[in-house]
């Protein structure tokens, strides 16, 4: 059956009419005969995800035909849609719905990338290794690749330079383990043995990428990587009694209590807050009752 299709404004943005022409088939595909997009950005599919898809697959059908072109081997290749096409796999489909479309080879890592971008599908670090194939493959600019994927160039800069982390940090950041904003202030020394020994640190400390900066920025003024984490660790051992005792004090006064310690251990103030002046005065004369009571 002929039909017009519709893509999302992203793809069909790509894809110069005289490229797509003006009418597209859509066809019923052996499965079989359909393979795996070669410039497919992702690397890794989420297991859970992809079975909540086959399982909305197995009830619904395919909603939205995937996207092929033909390759040499009188086979398809994938465009868009190969989650589509795995799930539908795994549900026992034979035949999938598909539109055939020529699609010219540089396109074709454009096509798959924004995709999964507008689908917000790629990890952090695929996405930035997907950029800096289409500065290399297609001799684009950060400025071209931004406009094109829509997209601020500080931001394509910023994935950019997360692939100057080793290899195993980045695959830290692919597993979650770390976060972007943490990999970023990683970036801050440039010594990978350093940047492998504090990413240590944020998974076994719980660092917050605010407390990992602070970590960097004492490395790069000089400081030894095992002073600075011994006294991160110190400080987030304190920061944890501190804590617990606020939350004594709370349970005490009925109020929000904060203690601020004046960070040379040898003083700070304790906070106590209070909403009328009942309240002052009920928070008074219960610190008035524990002076008496001590």
């Amino acid at each position: 059956m002929s039909k017009k299709m519709a893509l999302g404004r992203g793809l069909s943005a790509l894809v110069p009419e005289d490229e797509r022409g003006t009418n597209e088939e859509l066809r019923e595909i052996d499965i079989d005969l359909i393979e795996p997009n070669k410039e497919q950005p992702r690397t890794r599919f989420d297991e859970e995800r992809l079975g909540e898809l086959t399982q909305s697959i197995k009830e619904n059908g395919i909603i939205q035909p995937i996207i092929l072109r033909r390759n040499k081997n009188n086979k398809y290749e994938i465009v868009a849609g190969e989650r589509r096409w795995r799930a539908a796999q795994k549900a026992g489909f034979k035949k999938i719905p598909a539109v055939i479309r020529e699609v010219s080879d540089e396109k074709l890592l454009e096509l798959a990338l924004i995709e999964n971008i507008q689908r917000h599908e790629l990890n952090s670090m695929e996405e930035a290794r997907a950029y800096q194939k289409l500065i290399k493959t297609l001799g684009l600019t950060q400025e071209m690749v931004a406009n094109r994927v829509g997209k601020d160039r500080v931001l394509i800069a910023n994935y950019l330079r997360m692939l100057r982390l080793p290899e195993d940090i980045q695959k830290l950041v692919e597993e979650e383990k770390i976060t972007v904003g943490h990999a970023r202030a990683l970036l801050g020394v440039e010594d990978h043995g350093a940047q492998r020994r504090v990413a240590r640190s944020i998974m076994e400390m719980s660092l917050s990428v605010r407390e990992t900066e602070r970590t960097i920025k004492r490395i790069a003024a000089g400081e030894s990587v095992e002073k600075t984490i011994l006294k991160e660790r110190k400080s987030k051992a304190v920061d944890a009694n501190v804590r617990a005792a606020e939350e004594k004090l709370r349970r005490r006064f009925g109020t929000k209590v904060k203690i601020a310690p004046d960070g040379r251990g040898t003083g700070g103030k304790i906070e106590f807050e209070y909403y009328s002046e009942a309240d002052l005065d009920r928070i008074f004369q219960l610190l008035m009752l524990t002076e008496k009571a001590s």
